[in-house]
């Protein structure tokens, strides 16, 4: 059973941008560079690595996208009160 998540994500207001973020992403560019362009959390000076983090740490709707995903995988676009996340998953313990 997955205890912890290490994760990275983007943060932006609309879901349009997370869509086209998503498709950068997937059409091959590098996550913690399009982080570090585009997103709105303090964490895009780390390429938007949010580090290892347990149930409860997370708003609800990005815990339970990072915990469903698998490792090295990118989701997305989730709505939490912040905006929208595109989400990798870079580690489960």
């Amino acid at each position: 059973m997955t205890t912890q998540v290490r994760a990275s994500h983007i943060l932006v207001t609309s879901e349009d941008d997370a869509n086209k973020i998503l498709k950068r992403i997937k059409d091959g560019e590098d996550f913690a560079a399009v982080a570090k362009r585009f997103s709105s959390c303090p964490s895009k000076k780390s390429g938007g690595d949010l580090g290892w983090f347990g149930k409860n740490q997370m708003v609800p709707e990005f815990e339970a996208a990072a915990f469903a995903a698998d490792q090295g995988t990118v989701v997305g676009p989730v709505k939490s009160q912040f905006g929208y996340h595109v989400i990798k998953v870079t580690g489960k313990k």
